[in-house]
């Protein structure tokens, strides 16, 4: 079993910026593609970021495109989003996520398959 623990998030003001990490264990963390999802109150979950399983080409939301830096340390077991310009509509519950081993990376939620119990990120105006 895979499992995944984010860490970094807290309170920032607008403009600021946040690293959030999600260490991985239970099994090698280089089969697995990562992708990182938040959701805020009264929202549904939504995509923010995912990487391949190797750490090329990460994709990510409209919304924090250019803001954000997904990358990720295999011999570290650990995946990172470097989260810059921080607006109070980044406010959310921030969830790192693995699909099955071997497949593809996806910006879909449902199809990634292990999740972390999250980590609050909020950002004032």
């Amino acid at each position: 079993q895979l499992q995944l623990v984010e860490s970094g998030g807290g309170s920032v003001q607008a403009g600021g910026s946040l690293s959030l990490s999600c260490a991985a264990s239970g099994r090698t963390f280089s089969d697995y593609a990562m992708g990182w999802f938040r959701q805020a109150p009264g929202k549904e979950r939504g995509f923010v970021a995912s990487i391949s399983r190797a750490g090329g080409s990460p994709g990510y939301s409209n919304s924090v495109k250019d803001r954000f830096i997904l990358s990720r340390d295999n011999a570290d077991n650990t995946m990172y989003l470097q989260m810059d310009s921080l607006n109070p509509k980044d406010t959310a519950v921030y969830y790192c996520a693995a699909r099955r081993a071997y497949y593809l990376a996806s910006s879909s939620a449902s199809d990634y398959h292990y999740w972390g119990q999250g980590t609050q990120v909020t950002v004032s105006s």
